[in-house]
């Protein structure tokens, strides 16, 4: 174990940064993108069903496919693989946003009406708040999808633990093997754990204790 860190400390800690920019990256941007629509879908639902079976379709796309039709449009490098793994984070963020959504009780929306809240005041106060757990389920999905994935970035020059795992098989390293899988399994539990907190304070007081039945 010292030895490996002796050799391969800094470059672990480097392809570890390299996950994490790429990993981060492509879930902002399918959070900032998935959970608007999904709340959009909710006000036009003539085209949930087009939309969703898009989003399914781009999901069955092998991942490493659809890294390799990205390097036409953006190169190789980070790029590519973040669009790549963003669009992998589509789905279960806008399925889960508009399951969330459509589930709200009548009876609060009611009340909105009721308090003269427009709609969107509506959403952004009432709707969303108590849509939140099942929509964060769908970002944690997303999370532990997207770290997987992108081990296979390294494929297409974008660095990260793929980088290790990768020279390990091909080199029949199984230290490197190891060493890039262990923190990537680790990075996906620390990601799932921290966004299950952020979850929580998100979620208003009184539906904490329903989200945890």
């Amino acid at each position: 174990m010292q030895a490996f860190f002796s050799e391969y400390g800094s470059q672990l800690m480097g392809n570890l940064f390299e996950h994490i920019i790429i990993s981060s990256m492509a879930l902002l941007l399918g959070t900032i993108i998935a959970i608007p629509l999904g709340v959009l879908l909710t006000r036009t639902t003539k085209i949930v069903g087009t939309i969703i079976s898009i989003t399914s379709a781009l999901q069955t796309i092998p991942a490493l496919a659809l890294l390799t039709l990205m390097i036409p449009f953006l190169g190789v490098g980070r790029a590519p693989a973040i669009v790549a793994l963003f669009i992998y984070s589509l789905l279960p963020i806008l399925r889960n946003t508009y399951i969330g959504m459509q589930n709200v009780d009548d009876n609060y929306l009611d009340v909105a009406k009721g308090m003269g809240m427009t709609n969107f005041q509506s959403i952004i106060r009432v709707e969303l708040p108590i849509a939140v757990p099942t929509i964060m389920a769908g970002v944690r999905l997303a999370a532990t999808y997207v770290i997987a994935w992108a081990t296979l970035a390294s494929y297409i020059g974008a660095g990260g633990l793929g980088v290790l795992i990768f020279s390990g098989l091909d080199n029949y390293q199984p230290e490197l093997i190891i060493g890039g899988t262990i923190p990537a399994i680790l990075l996906a539990i620390v990601v799932d754990y921290l966004l299950e907190k952020l979850e929580n304070f998100l979620t208003p007081i009184s539906l904490r204790g329903e989200s945890e039945q």
